[in-house]
């Protein structure tokens, strides 16, 4: 394994080279923004690949079918969080599974790109998913270990982060969609890898300037474990082949499956956490603060991430698309709230900055992003069930507009506070915690696809909303005992 020099940990923390901000954050901030251009570059196409016919170069899949498995792909990568964040916690160190997942990332975009129909799908998304759970959680964690706990840069320093990720995630939807569009799927895909490789390149580079806390491995392995766990690993990717063989996982029960499998990983972390003997009291009391704080994310990411599932469909069916006589491709929708987050998130987090400690407090922020997030849905009511692309595209920039200030009361927030929540033998697998929350939400997101293929749009649109809006009355009801027991963390 190659050895890389580390710094001293007090120098990069206070380091001010990046925007007032540690001059490593420019490292992750670069392999971030070129994961997520190829992340949502390969997502932006996905959907439309596999339901559109094969005269359109799609695979024909069934429109419900279809939604479901992006939604099961996107609780599959959040819910691989888990194992990228053991990894780093027990084997290898966050900076060392970053590096190697963004490799991991490359090579599933290559599947797609070049290995034909559902072969192609299932070796890409599997690569993918796995690659993309080790670099989220161990790349927040690493940006976690540039800022002393105190350190009131912190919450700007992960909206810049965040500024980063949304770079790609504006650049990755255009470009892909654009060649979808004019030469076909797989070069779109063929783009995505590209885009990974230039990140690895220039992550390659930058990776010295890290803090050694991040190459540390807080609860090591002992050797004596390691034939266990393999034998654990190999058995179950063993019943996960005869399942699928047997007809037991199906593409059209993959997505209750992966809701199924996220809700027992989450509990199961939360008890296991909770019972280490080796956290302190005060340690615990955070941990339990952070159980209502998950289920309002979980909430919140089984709507939002409907951008993949339902919001494509409106977008493709209800959507007027045309410009000045050209027809923009339906991947471009997913580049509107990346827009509102670059000009934003930077609004954000000179409010953050300049309110220090009298910003509101993670509770309230968590309420006020899941209530609005509610409210965007509810924005599509006087425009559902309408006819064919009836739904005016500025109608849709606006209700994206609301996703995005919702989005910023709540993602880049959570990322923070899970940092700041976490014990300290479980700092990455905190993170992973959080990331768990968005696996579940993202893999209800595919479930209440299927639903909105068969219910009336209102009906659907409204419902949703207002269960958002009660849940995030509720939690700014509890904010203040919820503060109590974060101890001290805002």
């Amino acid at each position: 394994m190659t050895k890389i020099a580390v710094p001293d940990p007090g120098k990069t923390q206070d380091d001010h080279r990046f925007f007032g901000q540690p001059r490593a954050l420019a490292s992750i901030f670069g392999v971030e923004m070129w994961e997520r251009f190829s992340f949502y570059g390969m997502q932006g196409i996905l959907l439309l690949y596999l339901y559109y016919s094969a005269a359109d170069g799609g695979l024909d899949i069934p429109q419900a079918t279809a939604a479901g498995i992006v939604g099961a792909y996107g609780g599959a990568v959040y819910l691989s969080t888990i194992l990228g964040a053991w990894v780093a916690d027990r084997l290898a160190g966050s900076e060392r599974v970053l590096y190697a997942s963004a490799v991991i990332i490359m090579i599933g975009h290559i599947a797609l790109a070049l290995i034909p129909g559902v072969a192609g799908v299932v070796v890409g998304l599997i690569l993918i998913a796995l690659g993309s759970g080790g670099l989220k959680a161990n790349a927040t964690s690493v940006v976690g270990s540039l800022y002393r706990k105190d350190d009131p840069r912190r919450e700007a320093g992960f909206s810049l982060f965040y500024l980063g990720i949304n770079l790609g995630a504006f650049f990755g939807p255009i470009l892909t969609g654009l060649l979808q569009s004019t030469i076909g799927f797989h070069y779109g895909f063929g783009l995505a890898a590209v885009g990974m490789a230039i990140g690895l390149v220039q992550y390659s580079f930058g990776r010295k300037g890290l803090p050694a806390s991040s190459h540390e491995v807080p609860d090591p392995l002992p050797r004596s474990e390691f034939r266990r766990y393999l034998l654990i690993a190999a058995a179950a990717i063993v019943l996960i082949v005869v399942l699928v063989l047997t007809g037991v996982i199906t593409a059209s029960n993959l997505v209750t499956i992966v809701i199924g499998v996220t809700i027992v990983a989450s509990v199961v972390y939360f008890i296991v956490i909770l019972r280490n003997r080796q956290i302190s009291t005060v340690e615990r009391k955070r941990v339990y603060a952070f159980i209502p704080l998950f289920i309002a994310s979980v909430a919140f990411w089984s709507l939002y991430q409907q951008q993949f599932t339902v919001v494509t469909i409106y977008s493709d069916v209800r959507l007027d698309r045309t410009l000045l006589g050209w027809e923009m491709p339906v991947s471009w929708v997913q580049s509107i709230n990346p827009i509102f987050i670059i000009v934003l998130s930077g609004v954000f987090a000179m409010l953050w900055t300049k309110w220090g400690a009298k910003q509101p407090s993670t509770p309230v922020k968590f309420a006020f992003g899941t209530a609005i997030m509610g409210l965007a849905f509810l924005a599509f009511l006087p425009f559902a069930g309408g006819a064919a692309n009836s739904t005016p595209l500025l109608a849709m920039v606006g209700i994206l507009l609301v996703f995005t200030v919702a989005e910023l009361l709540l993602s880049p927030v959570g990322l923070s506070v899970s940092t700041k929540l976490a014990p300290e033998l479980f700092k990455t697998q905190m993170v992973a915690l959080f990331f768990l929350s968005v696996a579940l939400g993202s893999a209800i997101s595919g479930l209440l696809a299927q639903w909105y293929a068969v219910a009336p749009e209102q009906l659907y649109f409204g419902v949703l909303g207002g269960i958002a809006i009660v849940l995030g009355l509720v939690l700014a009801v509890f904010a203040k005992p919820i503060l109590r027991l974060m101890d001290g963390v805002r």
